[in-house]
């Protein structure tokens, strides 16, 4: 590890504030819902199916047309293009055709005066159903081979002779709840026709060019007759990623028909009911392992509950696989992944995209591979660990990819003498002791991480810079605003580059006919490919600034340098802004667009083999959790983190980001709970029901630092994504508990707990699975 550059670039390196904070602070931040819309605007409701599975016999909307206020009404057959917006197969229809597929799927869309008008008629239509049977969840599906996509399996070596030979072979399974995103900021768009058949699309979404894609096809039109635009969202963790794509078509469809601004907002309860989480799992194992608990062998299923369509289930499955490893090397391995059809939602993208779910399952393997043989399960933990160095015979995955840059050995070791792991186990274990109701625990997880899309093709950017001849900056690209500091993060690279105070350096909203071809904002890569995107196109504008100013005073262009809001060379300083006048003047362009791919990946989506991810991120977490085992409440006292975003962008921004991360991981394995009624209903559709972290929730005694690393790749700065790796610090949280729930049982007890960790699942843990 390189020691830090003692003196930070200018905008690079420094922990500045949201570039939107003051706003989001004073509430005048600019969301969809907030945009001025033209006189006329109508507002768009749907009407939801009651049913998981049947086929509509009677689909009478004759109140609904007659109700006040009421303009339009569509259905499927109206729709003038493809009644289609799944972003893989054409498996995902806009409204309902005919079958319907899940609890909850929009069968018509109302176009009214108001918002309320429109709500209150979309309940007046007259449905009768012939009911279907329902396939609810991932075990069913699996039983009745029921499947979105077919199974996958990958393997690594002989492991049934792995699994034959080893000295100890364990046998489990577990339960993964899935998870609701909720933002925020709801799904939201609104449509705005435009002349000779061309549409404003204002859109809630991670993906803006997907969006012009799918109004494009359900319009009937070609996409550059579609202007996608994204300023900012409250919140996206996937659920905007490809899931905006309904909203987005349904208000479109209504926009042109009417000829007016349609804006289609939807409401929490409708929200949670229309829209996919992230995808539950059964995990079932067999592991074979030596007496320090080194895995010689281990069987995995993954079967997921992906819902009646693929949406993104493919590439979310395929990351579970990849991630199955987690830290831990694994020497002969099988793994099937079922990718189950279900009649509830289509589950989709969400912060992780299927790593976590793959990381639970290994954690969860070495857990109980610790407490079979009466180890600490750091100890295990550290056993398993990929080589430290590239020539290591273990650092080569199972999917044939080679760990080059891993620190996770001395990362884990530097977390543990800085928590005081081996003191605090010992005090734990002591208290434990001598207190009957209250039991502690205590547990250090590690994180790994892939950093890039596996579909190779989505790893490209583009940017847009213009600097204007009084020496301001504007910048467009590709990515979109979430509230996570990508447009800050871009703000300093260009600052950077230009030698200029971040304040002469604005960002313009993501917009499809400034940067078009645009990749999600999603993998943890927004930062990566749109930062490198705009720093290209600054250094073309960069060189010919410089060009000019070495013609003029005969030096070379190496010479000319950009800083503190200066151009200098020998003899020679001036503002920039004087330089920049003077150039326009002298006919030099004063803006570039940048381009960039990510280098070095590839991978083979058949054999599932190759180099998806360009690197790594590490991390690692300590948590200390006490439950009461009368009533199963659980409590997070303290949690230390260590983690690793090479050469920090904006350590403030990342530091925010591993803290969010963190407590929305924790909220998932703890307190987020998706419960499907026996007709498919989903119960938990509301605040009231869903019970997302609060601020009541947070360890009081939480620390986080960053770890001292660069990227060994030519990341931009150096640095690493911190998106979506700090999620999986927070096992930590729930093998804590695990922990507890062990101590309260008694010496060798390997406890049934499933995720989340309710205090209903708590004490049914306790009590040997029965409540």
């Amino acid at each position: 590890m390189n020691a830090p550059d003692p003196k930070p670039l200018p905008g690079v390196g420094a922990g500045l504030p949201h570039e939107s904070a003051h706003l989001h602070v004073t509430g005048r931040a600019t969301y969809v819902d907030d945009i001025a819309v033209p006189a006329g605007t109508l507002h768009a409701a749907l009407g939801l199916s009651s049913v998981a599975h049947g086929r509509i016999r009677v689909l009478d909307l004759s109140a609904v047309r007659a109700a006040p206020g009421v303009r339009d009404v569509i259905v499927a057959a109206d729709i003038p293009g493809i009644n289609d917006c799944g972003p893989v197969k054409h498996d995902d229809p806009i409204l309902c055709a005919g079958e319907i597929l899940f609890h909850g799927q929009p069968l018509f869309a109302v176009a009214a005066d108001s918002h309320d008008a429109a709500r209150r008629a979309a309940r007046l239509a007259r449905v009768e159903v012939e009911p279907l049977p329902a396939i609810l969840t991932a075990a069913a599906a699996a039983e009745a081979e029921s499947w979105v996509l077919p199974p996958v399996e990958v393997s690594r070596g002989d492991t049934p002779a792995a699994l034959a030979e080893a000295p100890h072979r364990l046998r489990g399974e577990i339960q993964l709840g899935g998870q609701e995103h909720f933002y925020l900021e709801g799904q939201i768009a609104c449509a705005i026709p435009g002349e000779d058949h061309t549409l404003r699309l204002l859109t809630s979404t991670q993906h803006p060019t997907e969006m012009q894609h799918m109004v494009a096809h359900a319009l009937g039109w070609r996409v550059h007759q579609v202007i996608a635009e994204c300023r900012r969202m409250g919140g996206g963790f996937g659920g905007k990623e490809s899931q905006s794509a309904q909203i987005a078509c349904i208000a479109a469809v209504l926009a042109v028909r009417s000829g007016k601004a349609v804006k289609l907002r939807l409401d929490r309860d409708d929200d949670m009911r229309i829209t996919g989480k992230r995808h539950d799992f059964h995990i079932e194992y067999e592991a074979g392992f030596d007496d320090r608990g080194q895995i010689l062998g281990l069987r995995l299923l993954l079967a997921s509950r992906c819902g009646f369509s693929t949406d993104l289930s493919g590439p979310v499955n395929d990351r579970a696989i990849f991630h199955a490893d987690n830290a831990y090397y694994l020497d002969a391995v099988d793994i099937l992944s079922l990718r189950g059809l279900t009649h509830t939602v289509s589950n989709t993208a969400f912060r992780g995209f299927g790593g976590p779910q793959g990381m639970f399952a290994i954690e969860s393997v070495i857990d109980d591979i610790a407490r079979h043989l009466g180890l600490d399960a750091l100890a295990v933990r550290q056993v398993n660990f990929y080589g430290d160095n590239a020539g290591d015979s273990r650092n080569l995955t199972h999917y044939g990819m080679k760990v080059e840059d891993n620190v996770i050995g001395p990362l884990v070791a530097q977390l543990a003498s800085s928590s005081d792991y081996a003191a605090r186990r010992a005090a734990i274990d002591a208290f434990n002791a001598t207190s009957p109701i209250i039991k502690k625990g205590l547990a250090l997880t590690p994180v790994k991480f892939g950093i890039s899309f596996t579909a190779t093709f989505y790893n490209q950017a583009g940017a847009l810079v213009h600097v204007y001849n009084d020496g301001t900056v504007l910048v467009s690209h590709g990515g979109t605003e979430m509230g996570q500091g990508l447009y800050t993060k871009i703000r300093q690279i260009v600052a950077q580059e230009f030698g200029l105070p971040v304040e002469d350096v604005r960002l313009s909203a993501t917009d499809t006919s400034r940067v078009p071809n645009t990749s999600a904002t999603a993998a943890s890569s927004g930062s990566d490919l749109n930062g490198k995107a705009a720093q290209a196109a600054c250094q073309a504008i960069r060189g010919r600034i410089a060009g000019f100013v070495a013609e003029r005073l005969g030096v070379s262009q190496d010479a000319v340098l950009f800083a503190a809001g200066q151009v200098s060379a020998p003899g020679f300083d001036a503002p920039f802004a004087a330089v920049v006048a003077d150039a326009y003047r002298a006919r030099v362009q004063l803006w570039d667009a940048g381009f960039y791919k990510t280098p070095k990946i590839h991978y083979d989506p058949v054999t599932m083999q190759g180099r998806p991810f360009y690197y790594f991120s590490y991390g690692a977490s300590v948590s200390e959790v006490a439950i009461d085992t009368l009533t199963g409440e659980s409590k997070v006292l303290r949690v230390d983190i260590l983690h690793d975003v090479g050469r920090s962008i904006n350590p403030a921004l990342d530091i925010g980001q591993i803290e969010g991360g963190f407590i929305q991981g924790m909220g998932w394995l703890t307190t987020e709970e998706l419960v499907y009624a026996s007709d498919g209903r989903l119960a938990t559709h509301a605040p009231s029901t869903y019970k997302i972290p609060a601020v009541s929730d947070l360890p009081r005694d939480f620390r986080v630092a960053l770890f001292d690393n660069e990227n060994v790749e030519d990341s931009i700065h150096r640095s690493k994504a911190v998106g979506e790796p700090p999620l999986m610090l927070a096992f930590s949280v729930f093998f804590a508990l695990r922990d507890a729930v062990a101590a309260a049982l008694g010496p060798g007890a390997r406890p049934r707990l499933d995720a989340p960790a309710t205090p209903e699942a708590i004490l049914k843990a306790l009590n040997g699975g029965a409540l």
